[in-house]
């Protein structure tokens, strides 16, 4: 296993402006060179953007390209905002010599707003003979990786190979988020990219227990939005082929796809709206591990948590109650909670029973960029970690404004 800068075989990237935004860059296209596998999965959200349902109806089929616009989210902007995102499709498919539904489209940003249609279809038909043509060096990649932005402060890329014999396989990723990010198909847009070969029902079953154990174990406001998804993409150039669990190709690129998704999700929350601190919350010990990850989500979504942190508080108390009302199942009677960050631990609960501990200690905990917060349970081998982050003025801020 090793780490690499490059996108897979035969994929390319381009970020380039669709004059969305006032300034910089607005939209991003991942192109494959052959037809790829598709899987994805999308928000909870009964509210859907015409991206949602187009790519809902393609996904499984044979895809060659994802084209992508921050700004606008293209959603609750009825038929107007369906003809807009297939005219977009087919202006890219005539760009690159495809088929409109070979194109997987996504977008973020304000809702409500007709897409500048026009301004966009310029761009977009022009890309094929620009500067900003895609290719396969990791500026395309970067650029593309910040085109899809919009209150993210920093871009969200992840990348991972592994060797089989002689033949090397390559997973990409790329997400965006910042703001409403909750578990259930977390908040954001999320695109892997890989060069194995593999079945469409192969490819959704490992996406999705992938996206499982990452994006939906985050939270940053407890907002599901409209557009969110996960997109994989998968083009067999590697000749790396993923057939057989029992497989040392099929352990190897899970390994990789739970390494990507999980890294793309930390990011995420560590990148919240107005956030100074990543919150991890572990949960062991649990009756089952949908109990766990249900406990460790109710404790990362807790309003009153993710203040307490933003204030060094070591008010350990509102974990319990996030505990008690998230619908996971525990015994409160036996319960250890602590503390723990590169400032040292500090135990709070144990056997259910307040302990003494130093004020002064847990603050300084509390003052790291990165605080854990560990929950032992003893009723089973269930075992989940979540990640969000403080609340903030900040965040207040941003939102109170975001139209503007």
């Amino acid at each position: 296993m090793s780490h690499t800068s490059e996108l897979p075989k035969g994929f390319s990237a381009a970020g380039f402006s669709g004059n969305i935004k006032a300034e910089g860059l607005d939209m991003a296209l991942l192109l494959s060179d052959r037809p790829a596998a598709s899987a994805g999965v999308f928000t909870t959200n009964r509210v859907a953007a015409a991206c949602i349902d187009w790519n809902r109806k393609l996904c499984g089929s044979p895809m060659r390209a994802v084209l992508i616009n921050s700004g606008n989210a293209n959603a609750c902007t009825g038929a107007q905002g369906i003809q807009d995102n297939r005219r977009l499709a087919a202006d890219i498919a005539g760009g690159f010599k495809i088929d409109p539904e070979e194109v997987f489209m996504a977008s973020t940003g304000v809702i409500g707003v007709l897409l500048p249609v026009e301004k966009i279809s310029k761009a977009v038909s022009a890309l094929p003979q620009s500067t900003a043509a895609p290719d396969s060096s990791s500026e395309s990649l970067d650029r593309a990786s910040r085109a899809i932005m919009t209150t993210d402060i920093k871009p969200k890329v992840c990348n991972y190979s592994f060797t089989v014999g002689e033949k090397t396989a390559k997973i990409t990723g790329m997400a965006k988020g910042s703001g409403m990010i909750h578990p259930n198909m977390a908040t954001m847009l999320g695109f892997i990219m890989t060069d194995v070969e593999i079945q469409t029902p192969l490819l959704q079953h490992l996406l999705k227990n992938a996206v499982d154990d990452s994006f939906n174990m985050i939270s940053v406001d407890g907002d599901t939005s409209t557009n969110d998804m996960v997109l994989g993409l998968a083009n067999g150039a590697s000749g790396v082929k993923i057939a057989s669990p029992d497989s040392e190709e099929w352990q190897e690129f899970k390994e990789g796809l739970n390494y990507v998704t999980r890294e793309l999700a930390i990011m995420i929350a560590r990148d919240g709206e107005g956030a100074t601190k990543l919150i991890s919350a572990t949960v062991e010990g649990a009756l089952t591990l949908q109990d766990a990850r249900t406990l460790a989500r109710g404790v990362v979504s807790s309003n009153l948590v993710k203040a307490a942190f933003f204030g060094e508080d070591a008010n350990w108390g509102r974990v319990l109650a996030a505990m008690g009302y998230s619908g996971g199942a525990f015994d409160p009677h036996a319960v250890d909670i602590l503390f723990r960050s590169e400032a040292g631990e500090v135990l709070m609960m144990e056997s259910a029973a307040p302990m003494p501990f130093d004020e002064e200690k847990a603050a300084a905990i509390l003052a790291a960029a990165a605080v854990e917060v560990v929950i032992r349970l003893y009723e089973g081998t269930g075992m989940a970690t979540a990640w969000g982050c403080d609340l903030t003025y900040e965040y207040v801020k941003i939102n109170g404004s975001y139209r503007t």
